[in-house]
């Protein structure tokens, strides 16, 4: 069992959830925190550590410093919009800064752990024309620049494991959660209905396509499979993958539906053109039998849990921006 596990992005959306499971699953281990300067800190880590993806060269330190014997490294410009408006940033902070962290690992700390999370949007284009639950061996055909500089990754670093990285590769499908932003199609929904409760917008919501099926997951059971990668990593294949999904596509329109039925708003939908994107597939639909397989996951969260948990995250935070 690892005793130091460094996480970059302890303080991001995911992060906080998995410090959490990290504390509960190893409680003897330090936890540390890999944040940038002026970041929110993780309250559950025992150590911050200062880190910036895009200054490569500081990350030979930082792992020099930290000298763990597993890193998960979350850490990313995940946004698809921000991905599209600034793809060079993108890739400079998902590619290199994760190529950069990967070879002073396999220098500084050679027999750790590194759990890398891409994206089942690195599939992409795939699920277009796969008419099946993709599995780990689906092309990767990336339809934007956030799930390009993925994609990317997930390639180097399987390169990398031939040079002796202890790598194991996740690729989680959608997930939403508590302390989501709402860059997100999930938590936008909910913070408008949030908005428009207490009368901070008028009820109309701006959305983007409806007419989407997407496999969604709680961000609680991504983080479950993060911990049970990591307990499993020593008996697992060289450079392993893992897709982390439901198998189970849900309609977009549906989604914000079934949020509107928790909410007594009246309200007006209108498609935003800014909010669509200039490639898109119909449908995404993951395959996670390896994950059952080899690291005994699956998803537990029930769905209407999971809206309800964001729905409420949304009206506290609303309450208290109005305060």
């Amino acid at each position: 069992m690892p005793q130091k596990i460094l996480v970059t992005g302890a303080a991001g959306f995911v992060g906080r959830h998995l410090m959490s499971r990290l504390r509960h699953a190893f409680p003897r281990a330090t936890l540390v925190a890999a944040e940038r300067d002026g970041a929110p800190r993780c309250p559950v880590a025992d150590l911050h550590l200062s880190m910036d993806l895009e200054q490569p060269a500081s990350l030979d330190a930082l792992v020099a410093e930290a000298m763990p014997d597993a890193i998960v490294h979350l850490a990313a410009q995940a946004a698809v919009g921000a991905a599209f408006a600034d793809p060079v940033h993108t890739w400079r902070v998902n590619l290199l800064g994760t190529l950069a962290l990967a070879d002073s690992v396999l220098k500084r700390a050679p027999q750790a752990t590194f759990l890398f999370v891409s994206s089942a949007e690195t599939y992409g284009l795939s699920f277009r024309d796969i008419d099946a639950a993709l599995d780990e061996n689906a092309p990767m055909r990336p339809g934007n620049p956030y799930a390009a500089s993925k994609a990317a990754c997930d390639i180097a670093l399987g390169e990398m494991a031939l040079r002796g990285l202890r790598c194991v590769r996740m690729r989680p499908s959608n997930h939403t959660g508590t302390g989501q932003s709402d860059s997100f199609v999930v938590p936008a929904f909910a913070h408008q209905i949030a908005r428009i409760e207490v009368g901070l917008q008028e009820p109309v919501m701006r959305v983007g396509a409806l007419d989407r099926w997407r496999d969604f997951l709680d961000v609680r059971d991504v983080c479950d499979a993060y911990v049970l990668a990591l307990k499993a990593a020593p008996e697992l294949p060289v450079a392993s993958v893992f897709n982390i999904a439901s198998g189970q596509p849900r309609r977009i329109g549906d989604i914000l539906d079934a949020l509107l039925s928790r909410s007594d708003t009246q309200v007006k939908v209108v498609e935003d053109a800014g909010r669509l994107r200039p490639t898109d597939v119909m449908r995404t639909l993951g395959n996670a039998s390896l994950a059952r397989q080899h690291l005994n996951w699956s998803a537990t969260v029930p769905w209407d849990e999971t809206l309800d948990t964001v729905l409420a995250d949304w009206r506290a935070r609303v309450r208290a921006e109005a305060a």
